[in-house]
């Protein structure tokens, strides 16, 4: 039985890549260093920032060196992407059929609580929301599933009675990890380039709720 959804929300919610690029190509540009596209795809999507400030400046950044230089790309990418918010293709009109049916749902990001906060006030769905994880709720990123078991518990719900929203490799690695279903959200890569998802989708007007109730009446 389907008893909770949760959701990622960088490339599920809104299609911020673009925008991350963005700023992360200011934050890097003013230190002589050029990313490109493709480089960003393999190591920025669905990545925690220690990750990718770790891998694009060539040595561990952790502790306070990752909280200085963490607040100034986030900054950036805020003060970028605050007047641009705008939800994937169906996305509110599907999480307003969600909520009528009375399934809790919940944001599990690997994103500051500020982005999160900024995002999800913006849409006006705060409220409807049971569980709203970011970056600081946890210890260990995504594809650790920490995030995702941390959220079940918050919304009430076994593991394995949830489903992930997700469009990271890495993402849908930890909502595995979790022993969850996922949907696989099209909006960054390619179905081959994901692990195994359970329902794929490229826009939200291809799914209907009975399909995610679906996923659970054969066990």
């Amino acid at each position: 039985m389907l008893q909770a959804v949760i959701f990622d929300m960088d490339g599920v919610i809104c299609h911020t890549n673009p925008f991350h690029s963005i700023a992360f190509q200011e934050f890097f540009a003013k230190r002589d260093l050029y990313p490109t596209e493709e480089e960003f795809k393999d190591h920025m999507y669905g990545k925690n920032n220690s990750y990718i400030l770790s891998h694009f400046l060539g040595r561990k950044i952790e502790g306070e060196e990752l909280a200085i230089l963490e607040e100034e790309k986030e900054s950036l990418f805020r003060k970028i992407y605050q007047s641009q918010i705008t939800p994937i293709s169906g996305f509110l009109p599907f999480f307003h059929s969600l909520k009528k049916t009375g399934i809790p749902t919940g944001v599990g990001t690997s994103a500051p609580m500020a982005n999160m906060e900024m995002i999800i006030k913006s849409l006006g769905i705060q409220s409807q929301m049971e569980s709203m994880l970011a970056s600081e709720d946890v210890s260990k990123h995504k594809p650790d599933p920490e995030v995702y078991l941390k959220s079940a518990q918050k919304l009430g719900a076994s593991p394995a009675s949830c489903i992930v929203f997700e469009d990271s490799f890495s993402g849908v690695t930890a909502a595995l990890n979790a022993g969850m279903k996922v949907v696989g959200v099209l909006s960054s890569h390619k179905k081959d380039e994901l692990p195994p998802c359970d329902i794929y989708i490229s826009s939200y007007e291809e799914l209907e709720i009975p399909q995610l109730v679906g996923l659970f009446e054969t066990e």
